[in-house]
């Protein structure tokens, strides 16, 4: 899939870009904070080694739900999704690991700022929805030098619910005064997809990113690129 792919400028008024898998590669960031976390919890969550292939699996449907799955897997599915406390305990410590390592493990695609320059030079409106929440991925953003593509980010704690749901999507078009079926999605996995076509817009995936370890290949989407280079606006 190393070939261009051409797109018709003139159908697409603004781009929705997805951002862990997507922009940037952030498994490093997940296993460092996810390990920090799990040190804090007791047995037998506190001796897990975190490993970046689980992750991958796992990461994609905001950050709750990653604790909540790596603490299910620990503990094969028992208790860990129904104690509460144990999952406030996970969540206030993975927050602060979180926003101490947030970009400092973590490493901007090849091809990203280019294809991001050139969308911007294209004069099109830019926005990153991400189910991460907001504040993490506005410095995330700031971290790698791609804030200014971006003065709009949507985040997991923005709006009610999280992609595959179509509601943050939505909430981008309406913010950006742009119908869905002008608004490319750009993203790397089934979540993103399944939100596009739910709320209407054109999706494009690369092949690069996590689609929970599955092959996106064999995801709905209208193309998918190796890099975001290869689209090219005609």
């Amino acid at each position: 899939m190393s070939e261009m792919l051409d797109w018709p400028r003139s159908n697409v008024d603004a781009v929705i870009v997805d951002l862990d898998g997507t922009m940037v590669d952030t498994l490093g960031d997940f296993v460092q904070a996810l390990q920090r976390m799990v040190a804090d919890l007791p047995l037998p969550y506190r001796d897990f080694v975190v490993e970046q292939a689980l992750v991958e699996r796992l990461v994609g449907k905001g950050s709750e739900n990653l604790i909540k799955g790596l603490l299910a897997h620990i503990d094969q599915g028992v208790a860990a999704t129904d104690n509460v406390a144990l999952f406030e305990q996970a969540w206030a410590s993975y927050q602060h690991y979180y926003r101490a390592v947030n970009g400092h493990y973590s490493e901007v695609y090849p091809g990203v700022r280019d294809a991001l320059a050139g969308w911007q030079q294209a004069g099109l409106p830019m926005v990153c929805v991400t189910n991460k929440p907001a504040a993490f991925a506005r410095d995330l953003l700031q971290e790698k030098g791609l804030a200014p593509f971006f003065p709009l980010v949507i985040g997991g704690d923005t709006v009610a619910r999280k992609k595959p749901d179509p509601m943050p999507l939505l909430h981008a078009c309406e913010r950006l005064g742009t119908v869905p079926g002008r608004t490319l999605m750009v993203g790397d996995s089934s979540n993103d997809a399944q939100a596009a076509r739910a709320a209407g817009c054109p999706v494009l995936l690369v092949s690069y990113g996590y689609n929970h370890g599955e092959p996106v290949d064999q995801v709905d989407a209208d193309a998918v690129v190796d890099r975001l280079t290869q689209l090219r606006w005609i």
